[in-house]
């Protein structure tokens, strides 16, 4: 059954979230998805674990080592969880990822995840009023 764009990308954001809560230890406060053509942006907000918010806070003021390790910790988990990454948003964009992007800030918390898909997915036509 062809699915709205919509609903494609609320099936992402549930998939994001969970892979989120299982992989990394917590879940988005909120997360958005947007699909253009074969590519899916995702923007989270909310997802540093206590563990990582003690990080960022040890560091001290213009101490950018926290910040750092932040990100090669989270790169590196998104790497070894890009198999599990991409099986959840295959299964939800009904296209296979070939390309993960991974950013955080150590600033505001926020995360972005950019995928391109194989594909873009089969969307259905809107309905006419």
């Amino acid at each position: 059954m062809t699915r709205s764009q919509g609903e494609i990308e609320a099936a992402v954001c549930d998939a994001i979230a969970r892979f989120q809560q299982e992989y990394m230890g917590r879940g988005p406060r909120n997360v958005h998805a947007h699909l253009v053509d074969n590519r899916v942006f995702v923007h989270l907000e909310g997802v540093l674990t206590a563990a990582e918010t003690r990080l960022l806070d040890g560091a001290g003021p213009g101490n950018g080592r926290g910040a750092d390790l932040l990100k090669q910790l989270r790169t590196h988990l998104v790497s070894a969880g890009r198999p599990v990454l991409e099986a959840l948003v295959r299964d939800a964009a009904g296209a296979a990822p070939i390309n993960v992007h991974h950013d955080i800030s150590p600033v505001t918390g926020e995360e972005v995840i950019v995928l391109t898909l194989a594909s873009a997915p089969a969307i259905r036509d809107r309905k006419r009023r």
